[in-house]
């Protein structure tokens, strides 16, 4: 056990009265039943503390997952990621762990609702096509669902935080690559094409790129608290609380961006009357939807433009990433270095660690913020791959574990994404093996070649195929786009299999797209492995392919030792031997200018050839 019985138990009180609290005001409002998604009115991964009402009510810090609580059950859903974090922190004496995608909350509800019941449900917090499919299944009890004018949690939530009020800033053209009027004007010709009067923008990072503007309303990433709709002409409704716009912003905005309140959203959508408004399916909430229509628009169900011109980075962001990840490479190494030296003589924690790493970055003095809580885990804390250390989880640093670190710093021009594994001592013959499959998969990934059109999905196996030669594999998505000084999480492209719970990668591949190269192994109770690095889609010749036949490979952004003494060599081709080789020269050569000398001692050792 990593957290005593004594302090789970007082860490779970106060989540068995909440449960009580709300089961409470559900009966008071004549429902049976009600949906707790973990997220917000714009459909956000992470979202700011005043939305975070799943962690409020069952403890649960992972950042996918959801919850329905009927009269007398309660279950709480979440994907292989957080298998183990979820028992650890959500008490199984009041709630039920339901995997997903094998279990979907529509599909549970089908089965467990009372007959005749009603579930209430917060229309802001979900898509119109997610209470279609729970209409259906609650059909089958001779259910309802209801949607609620406020919701119930924050009825009882009584020190709920506010949103944040934090300030708006622009994000400079030398960034972003682009002005603010050429992408509204690229937007207002694709409504031309649709024959579309305008589209809601509800997507926070949408909002963020299509006007060059960064806000510090959620943790980890630079958006504001706003939605948007974008006129045929180019002229945009922003809804945004005015305390968060000063003058510079107001004078970068311009007058063909008109302010408004943002919770007169709503209203605004009531005069859009004769109108085809394109609202995104999956980044709309359905209560958006709602008021549309309510308001006699027709809603056009497109995906939000933003999104693939946004997952396809201009010269000027490709450039500020490979910057961003030389800096965050360098402060990376120099605490690997650190971890070497000081771990194997105890008294460091997986807190500790995570606040060294932090002081690195931080000695750039170009660094905004982390772009997500580091997952600092040691030894079989390893084993959960979304894990976070709290002060309560906070682990020894101890001989003979692995120890994990995947984190990432946001800077104006660049989002990173890392991981690397780092053995305390010396590692055991089943590490290296597993490290190396691992390692093998990474490879596989960084060098592939396909047809332009690919779909991530197409290439998630050449990941996996070491692992499963030996029996093995891993339960999340190989890769996930990334954002530029935006969410470390962007789409649309990603590299999973079919049917990982974030969806179906089948988003076609297209040069300019970013990616995270992630294969892992975790053995549960033991440790956990993971290699990352940030990879850039571009276009590759291939000398005597077919010339009407474009193709598409992998560039390496990011630049760090991958630990040789978990390397097993025997199970290395000649080629990947060759890869690792040329791996580390570049790192050598990119990361070692960027050190002090005794670092770059170091550092030359880490990058030796493999032999």
């Amino acid at each position: 056990m990593f957290v005593s019985e004594s302090v789970k138990a007082r860490c779970m009180s106060p989540f068995h009265d909440r449960l009580t609290a709300l089961r409470a005001e559900l009966a008071r409002r004549g429902l049976d039943g009600f949906v707790v998604p973990l997220t917000d009115e714009h459909m956000s991964e992470y979202v700011g503390a005043y939305a975070q009402r799943l962690s409020w009510l069952t403890g649960f810090g992972g950042s996918a997952g959801s919850a329905v609580v009927l009269a007398d059950s309660a279950a709480i859903f979440t994907d292989g990621r957080y298998t183990l974090q979820v028992r650890e922190q959500v008490s199984s004496d009041d709630w039920s762990y339901v995997p997903v995608p094998q279990e979907s909350v529509a599909g549970w509800l089908a089965v467990h609702a009372p007959n005749g019941g009603r579930i209430g449900y917060d229309p802001w917090l979900h898509t119109r096509a997610w209470v279609a499919d729970t209409v259906q299944a609650l059909a089958e009890r001779d259910a309802t669902l209801a949607p609620v004018a406020d919701n119930p949690i924050d009825a009882i939530w009584t020190d709920r935080p506010r949103p944040s009020d934090a300030p708006l800033a622009v994000h400079t053209n030398e960034h972003a690559g682009a002005s603010s009027a050429e992408k509204r004007a690229a937007i207002a010709d694709w409504l031309a094409e649709k024959r579309a009067d305008a589209v809601v923008l509800s997507a926070l990072d949408s909002i963020a790129w299509a006007l060059n503007i960064r806000g510090a309303d959620v943790a980890r990433t630079p958006v504001a608290l706003s939605f948007a709709v974008v006129g045929a002409d180019g002229t945009t409704d922003l809804f945004v609380e005015p305390e968060k716009v000063d003058d510079a912003v107001r004078q970068h905005l311009g007058n063909a961006v008109r302010l408004h309140p943002k919770g007169a959203l709503v209203d605004h959508l009531a005069t859009l009357s004769g109108k085809r408004v394109v609202a995104d399916p999956e980044r709309a909430v359905a209560a958006i939807f709602d008021a549309i229509e309510a308001g006699g628009g027709t809603v056009l169900t497109l995906r939000d433009p933003v999104v693939l011109a946004k997952a396809i980075k201009n010269p000027a962001e490709v450039a500020g990433h490979r910057a961003a990840s030389l800096r965050d490479g360098a402060a990376l190494t120099r605490f690997l270095r650190w971890v070497e030296m000081e771990c194997p003589k105890g008294g460091q924690t997986e807190l500790s660690a995570a606040a060294k790493l932090l002081e690195f970055r931080e000695q750039t003095g170009l660094l905004r913020d982390t772009s997500f809580d580091t997952i600092s885990a040691t030894g079989a804390h390893g084993a959960s791959p979304h894990y976070h250390v709290t002060e309560e989880s906070s682990a020894s640093i101890e001989p003979g574990q692995l120890f994990l670190i995947d984190s990432g710093g946001q800077y104006l021009d660049g989002t990173t994404d890392v991981t690397r594994v780092i053995p305390i001592g010396a590692p055991t013959s089943e590490m290296r093996d597993r490290f190396t499959r691992v390692l093998k998969g990474h490879i596989a990934i960084d060098t592939a070649i396909f047809p332009d059109g690919t779909m991530g999905a197409q290439i998630d196996a050449f990941a996996r195929r070491p692992l499963w030669e030996a029996g093995l594999d891993f339960a999340h998505g190989t890769g996930h786009g990334i954002g530029s000084f935006l969410s470390v999480h962007e789409g649309p492209q990603r590299i999973a299999a079919p049917n990982y719970p974030g969806g179906a990668s089948l988003e076609p591949l297209r040069a300019g797209m970013m990616l995270s190269n992630e294969p892992g192994y975790y053995k549960a109770g033991e440790y956990g492995i993971r290699i990352e690095n940030l990879v850039l889609i571009e276009p590759r010749e291939i000398a005597g392919g077919d010339p009407d036949r474009a193709m598409l490979g992998f560039a390496t952004l990011t630049f760090a030792p991958i630990e040789r003494t978990l390397v097993d060599a025997d199970l290395l081709t000649q080629a990947e031997r060759a890869w690792l080789d040329a791996y580390h020269a570049r790192v050598l050569e990119l990361i070692g200018p960027e050190l002090d000398e005794a670092d770059r001692e170091w550092l030359r050792a880490k990058c030796a050839p493999i032999g």
